[in-house]
């Protein structure tokens, strides 16, 4: 079976979630993700949820054979803007040694990575003491809404499993391949000002009223201090230095500041207090603006003072921190900074703590993790230094995956993420790729790996 022949298939089904246009290209993703599962010998069920399927594959056996989680998700980001792409979204194509297209690297190949390791060992070894829960969702591109409730259904059957394994972290590329211990939470927030009862003409009452685009811009700005750090009473309350085992498995990263600005393409990286540019985009917690608007946005120029204006932000959240907590601390300096003569309305969107699993052995690693977790992270770590030539770096990420949070919360289950996108493989963005070296090491990883634990039993 051609691993890139098989993901480029995928590809081709474009399973944008978000919007029902494109209904039949999630549905035939699920029919693929179904037939790929049981390619791999599993038993497969597709369970209804209030909005797209979740796909479950599974392989039984003995209770005292081990149990691994795979998680993955078949539905992919919105492929716009479509005049930026080199090739077209939905047709995968190879170019340089990168498979491209939308889905390649989040998340269809990389949990087929996962699959096609599993298969491979299966075909190998069909009487291997190993049992696997395959859990494939199609909603994780819009906050996974029907998850929660897949969670509690099943909760007995998963609680009783080792860990969760799932490739939809990020490694620096070239061979240097990150296991991902900590993923930031997320508080999301929709800000919406409000002025006159209608657009008005500047020339007549510029002067006498408060631009709400003006009065935004005020509000925003007061969110940050000078030197980059967040202006909310209490915001850091709680968050603590990183380890110094983490710093010094940072120091390891193949990444220095001078090219990380190179790869932005910024003439200076925007430094806060008390950690250096590469560690902020792990250990520290951020407010970033995502979107911001107000008034006439066409060609040429309208002379109005806006009724409105609005702006999207969220903060990422590290260990420490809650979002019920971030919430309120920023809805109440936001409504503390109101100007006289606008209305503000707050909306939260999302909210998610951060996620931290301590590597076994390492300082403050919990006492109470199962055994089989430290014995994951050790074929881990054996099969990607085997498979890709260097031991892997322990490291938490800035991004946010709310379901390993959820999956914590209700099963007690940790995870093992392996990364196996690049910051080049533009996830979200035009041109979105990953590498074909990427996809043959990781499936000897994922076999060797899975191999190994079922070798210690539990």
């Amino acid at each position: 079976m051609d691993p890139v022949r098989v993901i480029s298939d995928y590809v081709r089904f474009p399973s944008v979630s978000t919007d029902p246009a494109f209904a039949a290209g999630m549905a035939g993703a699920r029919d693929f993700a179904a037939q790929l599962l049981a390619g791999a010998g599993l038993a497969v069920e597709v369970e209804q949820t209030p909005l797209h399927p979740i796909v479950l594959g599974r392989r039984t056996g003995p209770a005292h054979w081990p149990h691994v989680v795979l998680y993955g998700h078949y539905d992919v980001q919105p492929a716009d803007p479509l005049d930026q792409w080199a090739s077209p979204p939905f047709e995968a194509q190879v170019r340089d040694g990168r498979l491209y297209g939308r889905g390649a690297a989040d998340n269809k190949g990389p949990h087929t990575v996962g699959i096609l390791g599993l298969a491979n060992l299966l075909k190998r070894r069909p009487d291997l003491p190993l049992r696997v829960t395959v859990i494939l969702e199609g909603e994780e591109e819009i906050g996974s809404p029907s998850f929660g409730g897949f969670l509690q259904k099943h909760r007995a059957e998963l609680s009783e499993a080792d860990f969760v394994l799932l490739s939809d972290t990020c490694s620096p590329g070239g061979g240097q391949i990150v296991v991902t211990t900590g993923l930031r939470g997320i508080a999301g927030f929709e800000l919406r000002v409000s002025g006159p009862r209608t657009d008005l003409h500047s020339g007549l009452h510029g002067g006498a009223v408060l631009n709400p685009i003006q009065a935004l811009a005020e509000i925003c700005a007061s969110l940050h201090k000078p030197d980059g750090s967040v202006n909310i009473p209490g915001f850091y309350d709680g968050v603590a230095a990183p380890e110094q085992w983490e710093r010094d498995e940072l120091k390891k990263f193949p990444l220095s500041g001078e090219s990380y600005k190179k790869f932005l393409g910024v003439a200076a990286l925007y430094s806060q207090p008390d950690v250096t540019p590469i560690e902020a985009t792990r250990y520290a917690p951020t407010l970033e603006f995502n979107g911001v608007g107000g008034g006439y946005q066409g060609e040429g120029q309208k002379t109005v003072i806006p009724a409105t204006a609005f702006a999207k932000f969220t903060c990422r959240l590290v260990p420490g921190q809650t979002a019920t907590d971030i919430v309120e601390k920023v809805r109440a300096a936001v409504l503390a900074r109101v100007p006289a003569g606008v209305r503000v309305e707050v909306k939260v969107t999302q909210g998610n703590d951060a996620y931290l699993v301590v590597p076994p052995g390492k300082p403050n690693a919990p006492a109470s993790a199962k055994p089989a977790l430290a014995r994951a992270f050790a074929a881990a770590e054996t099969a990607i230094a085997n498979a890709f030539g260097s031991p892997p770096l322990f490291l938490r990420e800035g991004g946010s995956v709310p379901i390993i949070g959820d999956i914590k919360r209700e099963t007690g289950l940790d995870s093992l993420m392996i990364g196996l996108f690049t910051p080049e493989s533009n996830l979200h963005a035009p041109d979105e790729s990953l590498d074909l070296d990427t996809i043959t090491r990781g499936i000897a990883a994922y076999e060797s790996l899975l191999e190994q634990v079922a070798a210690a039993g539990r």
